[in-house]
């Protein structure tokens, strides 16, 4: 996959007047070369990124010369979400790298519709170690083996080539279903009717008491 590009003059202030036009400001950078100004269309990078992503060779040519590289970094604008920037890392082919593979998750968990199980995905992309033409462009993770509550996929689990190196312990979760999470009701205490009576009839007897105190009183007072 090659991605034709071209060196780029402009730096600074002025690049913003190049995205303008649709252009991306660029660098190509690595073991052995120089660090390399260019110029990206951005219609290319987009076309380019979409099927390669980011850990999967691809050619950049300059001046009808070849670099293989990664796409190692996009930078986006955070209001407008268009790409400001990308950094291409030069890659020797027959020096192995350590790239994060992305997961792809298939079909459906049977203990989600079955059970009620509630699916909890722990990993996203995985770090491989292999030569650069060897790198997966994603690793499938199949959910339609999740067919009871507290299953786990593990990253053991995952299938890849020999000619690549899962560098994650094997035990790590990937995916779990977990049981549902029960609603707590609250029980409400039936109300004793009859000591509310009883506590009504002692108030009662305490006000009664206490008026008959008070007319004693005023008599005492009035003799």
């Amino acid at each position: 996959m090659d991605l034709t590009v071209k060196t780029r003059e402009k730096f600074g202030k002025a690049v913003g007047a190049l995205r303008k036009q649709g252009i991306i400001p660029a660098e190509l950078y690595g073991r052995g070369i120089e660090n390399v100004h260019l110029n990206v269309a951005a219609k290319d990078f987009a076309k380019l990124f979409k099927e390669a992503g980011s850990n999967t060779v691809v050619n950049i040519v300059v001046d009808g010369k070849k670099y293989p590289a990664l796409v190692h970094d996009v930078s986006k604008n955070y209001f407008s979400g268009e790409v400001d920037h990308v950094d291409f890392y030069a890659v020797r082919m027959d020096e192995k790298l350590t790239a994060k593979i992305p997961l792809e998750f298939l079909g459906d968990a049977p203990a989600v519709k079955d059970k009620g199980g509630i699916l909890n995905k722990a990993m996203y992309e995985v770090e491989v170690e292999a030569l650069p033409a060897d790198l997966p462009h994603s690793l499938q993770v199949d959910l339609s083996v999740l067919d009871d509550l507290n299953k786990s996929i593990y990253v053991k689990d995952l299938k890849i080539s020999s000619k690549a190196k899962i560098v994650v312990d094997p035990e790590t979760v990937i995916a779990t279903v977990t049981p549902p999470v029960a609603e707590e009701v609250k029980v409400e205490e039936p109300v004793d009717v009859s000591t509310v009576k009883v506590e009504s009839e002692e108030k009662k007897a305490e006000r009664a008491a206490e008026k008959n105190s008070e007319d004693k009183t005023e008599e005492t007072k009035k003799k």
